[in-house]
């Protein structure tokens, strides 16, 4: 019953009025025609009274039309009440129809141009990323004076940027959500740097790490325009979490656990991967990519070498003992079944649930109760839950008590033990403030719910294509990130932003494309193209 009175307005009063005034109704629309038919008589008697006539009649109408809409109403509710379930039946294309327009609505805001340009600025990036998940200067000795590479190559693309994008759009760059998000939390970081409680610090965070992640993610942006540019950043991460899962499952088979002394670390590269949890993060995001990737690619060695990639990164995940990452894998599952297996949901459901229990259930060494001390705190050997908790619990204090925040980096002034939040919510609320956590939730959710106004389209036209595969790949990353960043301070890291770079990517060439094969994106509140796919 509740349905039903969200779907018919004023449900009370019609109700009311069917119960008072049931047996009066019919009599009301007789006594409303029996007026217009007096005035008809007095007018045809006398011309003089027709202005008169009309009059009347004007005020009678709307008697006769409240009359009609009472009908109208009450017959609706008795539908309901003899049967309910064809009720909800009737109203399900009313459903289907403003999901259909608010899906228009997400992707008819942003008009890509399909011109190409940027290859020297790709290839910066390009080389820029490699150099950021590999880290060469670390493990290749004769490269160690060369600590400063990322940043010379970071100068180097941007002054390749600027003259190309200026030539190919006029413009120093496109505006969707995310950027104006981003861009908004570049400079709320730099603003708040004077009211910090450690200004030094909080420029050392701004200066040495954020604002670059916020300039290479525009540039990003502008310069992912082909399929070839996207798989091929896409490659690298893969590449990295190919390279990572090895090395962590070889460190495992020989007990060298550096982190704890129970759980997988990696040595001989730092930075995004400096521990297990970061590690763990990497996993998570890049292994529904490699899956996705394998089910779009049509060439089998590739899509065996994907699928290979993808089943080591979780064995890496496992081995580092991480929850955060065991959590957002998790939601990662969840994604790929729910979405992969539309047709037959409650079956592959079925088998993925009896897969993961099973491998969990015969994980190597103490995974399962690494996983229970989730719930039973009291079976986590060095008691990091319950340091975590108290950091939970004193950054939620920080962020109620100074809404401008505490300055970029600076919750380690007030923490325990110096230490950061362990959450990128509570990260960014603390150190940012109120109306940088909106901004933060805004620029991870727009991309998401965009590309499933995408995978929507595309699969009620039954194109399957490997933007199709894709689009659940990303959506599937960054649920998994949304979720193991709720254990782990990475807000003014890399890893979002490489894929929400995907998502955005991924956007333009579906816009581009649809205009290629002459569909046309339709009007903002005009769904008829689209109900025609869905029909279809």
């Amino acid at each position: 019953m509740s349905a039903n009175k969200n779907k018919i307005p004023d449900y009370k009063t019609l109700s009311f009025g069917a119960k008072a005034n049931g047996a009066n109704r019919h009599a009301s629309l007789k006594s409303a025609q029996s007026l217009k038919k007096e005035e008809f008589g007095q007018s045809f008697k006398n011309p003089n009274s027709k202005s008169e006539a009309s009059e009347n009649a004007k005020e009678q109408l709307p008697v006769m039309s409240e009359s009609v809409v009472i009908e109208e109403k009450v017959a609706q509710i008795e539908n309901f009440n003899q049967n309910p379930f064809d009720y909800a039946e009737h109203q399900k294309p009313g459903k289907k129809q403003r999901k259909i327009e608010r899906d228009e609505r997400l992707l008819n805001r942003e008009r890509w141009l399909s011109r190409n340009g940027h290859t020297l600025t790709y290839i910066g990036i390009f080389l820029f990323t490699l150099i950021v998940y590999f880290r060469p200067y670390e493990w290749v000795p004769g490269l160690s004076s060369f600590s400063s590479m990322a940043f010379w190559v970071a100068i180097a693309t941007l002054l390749m940027y600027l003259p190309s994008q200026l030539s190919a759009e006029n413009s120093l760059t496109v505006l969707p959500t995310e950027i104006k998000c981003a861009l908004f939390l570049g400079f709320w970081s730099l603003l708040t740097i004077p009211i910090a409680r450690d200004p030094s610090m909080a420029w050392e965070r701004f200066s040495e790490e954020y604002v670059k992640v916020v300039v290479i993610f525009v540039v990003m942006i502008n310069i992912l325009r082909t399929k070839s540019r996207l798989k091929g950043i896409m490659w690298l991460g893969t590449a990295a979490g190919l390279v990572l899962s090895y090395e962590a499952v070889r460190l495992y088979r020989e007990g060298v656990f550096l982190a704890g002394g129970y759980r997988v670390d990696i040595d001989f590269v730092s930075g995004m991967f400096g521990n297990s949890n970061d590690l763990a993060l990497h996993f998570v995001i890049f292994t529904p990519i490699a899956i996705a990737l394998g089910i779009a690619s049509k060439n089998k060695f590739f899509k065996l070498a994907y699928f290979i990639t993808a089943m080591l990164m979780v064995m890496g995940n496992m081995v580092t003992q991480s929850r955060s990452g065991f959590l957002g894998l998790l939601g990662v599952a969840v994604v790929l079944v729910w979405k992969f297996g539309k047709k037959q949901r409650f079956k592959t459901g079925l088998i993925s649930s009896i897969v993961g229990l099973t491998v969990v259930a015969f994980a190597p060494g103490n995974y399962g109760l690494r996983l229970l001390s989730i719930f039973i705190p009291a079976l986590d050997p060095v008691g990091s839950s319950d340091q975590r908790s108290q950091l939970l619990t004193q950054s939620l204090w920080a962020t109620l008590y100074n809404p401008l925040g505490l300055g970029i980096g600076n919750f380690r002034v007030i923490s325990i033990r110096n230490l950061e939040t362990h959450n990128a919510y509570t990260q960014v609320s603390s150190e940012l403030g109120w109306l940088a956590i909106v901004v933060y939730i805004i620029l991870l959710i727009s991309p998401l719910r965009k590309l499933g106004a995408i995978e929507r389209r595309m699969f009620a036209r039954e194109d399957f294509s490997w933007i199709y595969y894709l689009s659940i790949g990303v959506q599937a990353s960054m649920v998994g990130y949304l979720i193991s960043s709720f254990f782990a301070p990475v807000a003014y890291n890399w890893f979002i932003y490489y894929i929400i770079a995907f998502a955005i990517c991924l956007r333009r060439l579906y816009q581009i494309e649809q205009s290629e094969k002459g569909i046309s994106l339709p009007e903002e509140n005009s769904s008829s193209n689209y109900s025609k796919f869905q029909t279809a």
